[in-house]
């Protein structure tokens, strides 16, 4: 019998901020409509600024241009049932920060999107149990702090061949 394998979920998401505002989507959930930021999974073959970039666009319809990595985060969930052999579930969460463009109406927002919020962050900490996970209100704060990477602090090489 073959051992499970642990794998971490790789998600991404971006910070954007406008006049001390932070633009936040209002989603469902498993756990009911939750707050996040514009965020999603890495897929195959994609950087994480190409799908941080991605994900903002499908969930808010916002072009969004990423100018710096604000952090490098990593949280398990618990639950029974879950992907892993402890039973939960692990994300390692990569946060840009960066500018948006106009949003296109003519444009569908993914299907659990209920909504894009602009909220500031006094918002944002007076609804803590409505996020999606802590890691929402951290990576603002970290923004807030000024936490900045450039964004060749992850490097992405490709193998045209395999190993």
């Amino acid at each position: 019998m073959k051992p499970e394998t642990w794998l971490p979920h790789v998600t991404v998401a971006a910070i954007v901020e406008r006049d001390g505002r932070f633009l936040v989507v209002e989603e469902h959930t498993a756990d009911g409509l939750r707050l996040n930021q514009p965020a999603g999974h890495l897929e195959a073959g994609e950087t994480l600024q190409q799908a941080v970039i991605r994900e903002t666009l499908e969930e808010t319809a916002h072009p969004f241009a990423p100018e710096a990595l604000v952090g490098m985060y990593m949280t398990h969930f618990e639950r029974p049932g879950g992907e892993d052999v402890s039973g939960g579930v692990t994300y390692l969460r990569f946060t840009y920060c960066g500018a948006s463009g106009t949003p296109d109406p003519a444009r569908a927002l993914d299907p659990d999107i209920v909504r894009t919020l602009w909220m500031s962050a006094d918002e944002l900490r007076a609804c803590r149990d409505r996020h999606r996970t802590p890691l929402v209100m951290q990576c603002v704060d970290d923004y807030l702090a000024g936490r900045r990477f450039p964004l060749d602090f992850v490097h992405t090489h490709s193998v045209g061949h395999k190993r």
